[in-house]
């Protein structure tokens, strides 16, 4: 029976999708393809059913048979390609420059692209990343979704707030460009998760409208490291941390508050937001938040023994810039909360 190639020998799991064969040499016959050892990806093509549908590669390389040289894959699906770790494929952008009628989960943008926005990573000709960002933020559906697409791809150092505002600066009236420069006004490159930065532009643009650092070290008077919360308003001396399931049981619920005693030992004011805060559209957490603040104001300044200055040893990774810098031992070392965050 035919086997399909694999797609890239740096990707051996992928599967190319073929079109029907009426030999059997390159491709299904039409009467395999009409039966359940194979199924079809796109209009004439085809992969053998035990391949996954829902692996997030295998539907980018399903959509990519779509494109003609010239075109890419563009978007959030451009970005999980390059292991971006908070991107998947559950929507695969097209930059193509023809009309194409395109499977579900594959949508087509006709949008020009420019000389060397476009490379080929492991066989699968892409968009840069600044040009996936941007077009991942131009078309959010909401300004919170779209600063969030900005900051998970800082987080995976692959394009910074800057890069991205020069970029978006050269482009002129495009669709969704207000919506870009706004998201660079609100991004941050040291948000580690998704509900992070929909609990930040919540509690700044929303609640109380103040700035808030986003996983900035703080340490006691001695130079002692005594944890990173999420978020941290360095004025009020109130710190913001959203807990998910992992953290509601066991040893981790033991440790976070193990964490919040040292944190409020050091005179500063705590607040937990958690997924079922969404019930009420989050009037709980600003509750929450509210007392907080109220608390925080009756702390005198001999109860504030923290410090957000870092000693000379630490090592700054709040930004792109400073991450890039690591070498890799250092990277491994400094960044090992990505592998759990």
């Amino acid at each position: 029976m035919f086997s399909p190639p694999r797609f890239h020998p740096n990707r051996p799991s992928l599967v190319r999708p073929v079109r029907v064969d009426p030999t059997g040499e390159c491709g299904p016959t039409r009467k395999q393809a009409r039966g359940p050892r194979w199924r079809r990806t796109s209009q004439g093509f085809y992969v053998p059913s035990q391949v996954p549908a829902d692996d997030s590669y295998q539907r980018i390389v399903e959509a990519s048979v779509l494109m003609r040289p010239g075109e890419a894959v563009t978007g959030r699906a451009a970005l999980c390609w390059l292991g971006a770790r908070w991107f998947d494929a559950r929507q695969v952008d097209l930059v193509t420059c023809r009309e194409v009628v395109p499977p579900p989960g594959v949508q087509v943008s006709q949008e020009f692209l420019r000389p060397g926005e476009v490379v080929t990573v492991d066989g699968l000709p892409i968009t840069v990343p600044v040009r996936s960002v941007c077009f991942e933020v131009r078309h959010a559906a909401t300004l919170t979704e779209a600063v969030t697409a900005l900051d998970m791809a800082a987080y995976s150092d692959l394009v910074s707030i800057r890069e991205l505002a020069a970029y978006a600066a050269a482009l002129g009236p495009w669709t969704g460009i207000p919506q870009c420069r706004k998201a660079v006004g609100l991004a941050s490159e040291n948000a580690w998760s998704p509900p992070e930065v929909m609990m930040r532009l919540l509690w700044t643009l929303d609640a109380y409208r103040t700035p808030v650092l986003c996983n900035a070290p703080v340490f006691d008077r001695f130079g002692r490291h005594v944890g990173t919360p999420d978020l941290l308003d360095p004025v009020a001396g109130v710190i913001g941390e959203y807990d998910g399931p992992l953290h509601l049981a066991g040893r981790q619920r033991a440790q976070d508050l193990r964490r919040e005693g040292d944190f409020r030992g050091l005179g500063l004011e705590y607040v937990t937001m958690v997924a079922g805060d969404a019930a009420d559209h989050y009037q709980s957490f600003r509750h929450r938040l509210e007392t907080a603040y109220r608390n925080a104001r009756r702390m005198s300044e001999h109860e504030r023994v923290w410090t957000v200055e870092p000693p000379r040893w630490w090592t700054d990774t709040a930004t792109v810039a400073a991450r890039r810098a690591l070498d890799p031992r250092a990277r491994d070392r400094l960044l090992r909360y990505r592998r759990t965050a």
